[in-house]
């Protein structure tokens, strides 16, 4: 990357869970931030924000607000993103998106960097980051089908509860606390208790018996690994973990691959560490991936049911890998392979 570029970044959804979490990562890879600006609801109106020791105030979103900006890293939710998003792709900024506003439309590339970012290069402006759980979940399943063809991949989630917000990480704490206390405490984010529980149900349910995370991670899926014809199916289950997503994830190949073959595979890719000794009771667990950025693999086993089936355990930190972590390194692609657009060019007023 031209590190003596300075780009010009606007964080649509500053103040929320993952737009802090952009604000970290941006500082903590040196991004190269020439101007920044922070944006986010009229609630956030007057409060400001720190990046690098500097303070920036939040300004509300406006077609304005992105004149002469690069790159748009968005978290403010589906509504917002699609009417925010097209407004500033005409001013020729490049809209990073983490919302599922824009994901399988077939015009806009659906991107994790180590898994597609050749997609990067036929981007119109739009760029989509895919569902935490579908990102994590394509970091593993990439490399091993360059070395033994997906067949068939089954995945169970275990989605922690950053996962739907700050608010509902406020709620596991809160009714945690109650519980503990002999105290009373009504579910007001999340459909059922969490606290102690876990609710097989994340999104709204669709016609099939699915729920639209879990028809996400099938369809996202099939589009970033060129797959469309991939049987994969998917249960998707919130449970009471603050921060990092689990999956238990069955893969059928189409060619031989022992455990020890598949940890070798994943040991050479560069976004996954493998921690996989039973004898030491090494595997990765949500708090484990907190804070960090790879995708931990462990518990690489035969499936008993299957002649050529695996059964693995994948952890990540979902506000990272599966937001915004993700979303710089799209943006760092850009920079490095000059794939930002010419604003002049779009006829902005610069």
């Amino acid at each position: 990357m031209n590190a003596r570029k300075q780009v010009n970044v606007a964080i649509l959804g500053a103040t929320g869970r993952v737009g802090q979490e952009l604000l970290k990562v941006l500082e903590q890879r040196d991004f190269p931030v020439g101007e920044l600006r922070l944006l986010a609801s009229a609630r956030s109106k007057d409060t400001t924000m720190t990046f690098k020791g500097e303070t920036y105030p939040v300004q509300e979103p406006s077609a304005e607000a992105f004149r002469g900006i690069d790159i748009v890293l968005s978290s403010a939710g589906e509504a917002i993103s699609k009417q925010f998003a097209p407004l500033a792709v005409e001013q020729g900024s490049v809209v990073i998106d983490n919302t599922n506003a824009f994901r399988m439309e077939p015009d806009v590339p659906l991107v994790v960097p180590e898994v597609n970012a050749h997609a990067l290069r036929a981007h119109k402006g739009l760029i989509a980051n895919p569902n935490c759980s579908t990102a994590q979940l394509v970091v593993v399943l990439k490399p091993l089908h360059d070395a033994a063809g997906l067949k068939r991949v089954i995945v169970s989630t275990y989605q922690s509860v950053s996962g739907a917000g700050k608010e509902a990480m406020d709620e596991l704490k809160a009714q945690t606390r109650a519980i503990v206390n002999d105290q009373d405490y009504a579910p007001q984010v999340f459909q059922r208790q969490i606290a102690f529980n876990l609710i097989p149900h994340i999104d709204r349910f669709l016609d099939n018996g699915y729920t639209k995370e879990e028809m996400k991670v099938v369809m996202e899926s099939r589009k970033m690994l060129e797959l469309p014809d991939l049987k994969i199916t998917c249960t998707a289950v919130r449970v009471p973990v603050v921060i990092g997503h689990s999956e238990s994830v069955t893969i059928d190949f189409e060619r031989p691959l022992s455990p020890a073959q598949a940890r070798e595979v994943l040991a050479d890719s560069p976004a996954v560490e493998v921690w996989d000794d039973p004898s030491e009771l090494r595997y990765p667990t949500p708090i484990d991936a907190a804070g960090e950025d790879p995708v931990y693999v462990g518990r690489i086993r035969r499936d008993t049911s299957s002649d050529t089936g695996l059964n693995m355990w994948v952890v990540a930190d979902n506000l990272r890998i599966g937001a915004a972590l993700n979303a710089v390194r799209i943006a760092e692609y850009l920079l490095e392979h000059d794939l930002l657009r010419s604003r002049s060019a779009e006829g902005a007023n610069v």
